[in-house]
């Protein structure tokens, strides 16, 4: 099986500091993005939100519910999040990573994904429904922290 690649990208008017607060924070994730429900599994190792923390999301789409678990594998404040799936979707391997750019007055933000398929013949679903997915958290986000901002 083919590893599958997300790539998407949204522009901000806020401060990529603005948009880093609200990525790094998982609390906030239900009030921008298609997200219900967030709670933290296990704190990070230098920061609650850090590497090493385990977070919970949960979404609701088409009548179906998804919890998903990711740890936090990196983070650069205000510049980039590293992230992996742990539980949640039939898929293995599955990294990503958010990075903020500073762009004018604001912020491009680049959400990549790579993963492999868990079942034969699936990846490529779970690209298309997840480039979906992703391409609005990013655009979520964007314009959620102009009007929300960490100053």
């Amino acid at each position: 099986m083919a590893q599958q690649i997300i790539n998407v990208s949204a522009h901000s008017t806020a401060s990529p500091h603005d948009v880093f607060c609200l990525l790094a924070d998982g609390n906030t994730w239900p009030a921008w993005g298609a997200w219900t429900a967030y709670r933290l599994e296990t704190a990070g190792t230098d920061s609650v939100q850090g590497p090493g923390a385990v977070r919970v999301f949960t979404s609701r789409r088409r009548g179906r519910t998804t919890v998903s678990r990711e740890r936090i594998l990196g983070v650069v404040p205000d510049q980039r999040i590293d992230y992996e799936l742990l539980s949640g979707l039939p898929l293995r391997n599955y990294r990503a990573a958010v990075e903020l750019e500073p762009a004018g007055a604001g912020t491009l933000i680049r959400w990549r994904a790579t993963f492999d398929g868990a079942t034969p013949g699936t990846a490529w679903f779970y690209r298309r429904v997840l480039t979906g997915f992703i391409q609005d958290a990013a655009r979520r986000v964007a314009g959620y922290a102009p009007l929300h901002s960490a100053r």
